[in-house]
């Protein structure tokens, strides 16, 4: 399904901020500069719409987009970026956790990792946090035209063991914004969790 309307509705810095719970929202979250407003661009179509930065931390707060008047797309304040003060970050995580625990339209979280690497411990807590508190997650692995395909395969292996030793069991889709690889198969799961 194509999306054909999308529209920025505003920047919320903490969960009082957010607009009236009335639609069903859809949250990116994951690491600094790991592809979460590029994946929003890919799913939308549009190239230049979400805000990307080549600078970590640039996104400081819940970046609220329309999406054909039917759901929120919502671009979290990325984590594990080293030049913001530890009380700004820590700020930050508490107002993302209040978000995630409390927002009652929020239906799936989308939490994008980086498929080159592997996830790191902040991204490990993360998977364990959510799954813990019983959230609706998925995770994308971005920048997987970067790989060869040994490689995302390896690197797809690897993510699925560190949910299995957690006993977590989420989709996986590992993909990429530039190439468009797995794009459809999100906007198709997200609509699954939307409608």
């Amino acid at each position: 399904m194509q999306y054909k309307k999308s529209e920025f509705i505003t920047s919320a810095p903490s969960l009082t901020e957010c607009p009236e719970a009335s639609l069903p929202e859809v949250c990116f979250a994951g690491r600094s500069n790991v592809g979460k407003s590029s994946l929003i661009n890919a799913l939308i179509n549009h190239k230049n719409f979400a805000r990307t930065s080549n600078q970590p931390g640039k996104t400081q707060t819940m970046n609220y987009y329309l999406i054909d008047e039917q759901c929120y797309f919502v671009d979290l304040p990325g984590y594990g970026f080293a030049k913001v003060p530890k009380e700004e970050r820590e700020r930050w995580g508490k107002d993302i956790r209040d978000y995630l625990l409390n927002r009652s339209t929020l239906e799936l979280i989308i939490h994008v990792v980086d498929a080159r690497h592997k996830p790191t411990q902040l991204d490990e807590d993360f998977f364990y946090w959510m799954g813990v508190k019983q959230l609706p997650f998925c995770i994308f692995m971005s920048k997987s035209d970067k790989l060869s395909n040994n490689k995302r395969i390896q690197s797809e292996r690897r993510l699925e063991s560190i949910l299995e030793e957690m006993n977590i069991e989420v989709p996986v889709l590992c993909g990429s914004s530039e190439s468009k690889r797995n794009i459809r198969e999100l906007q198709k799961l997200i609509n699954e969790f939307v409608n």
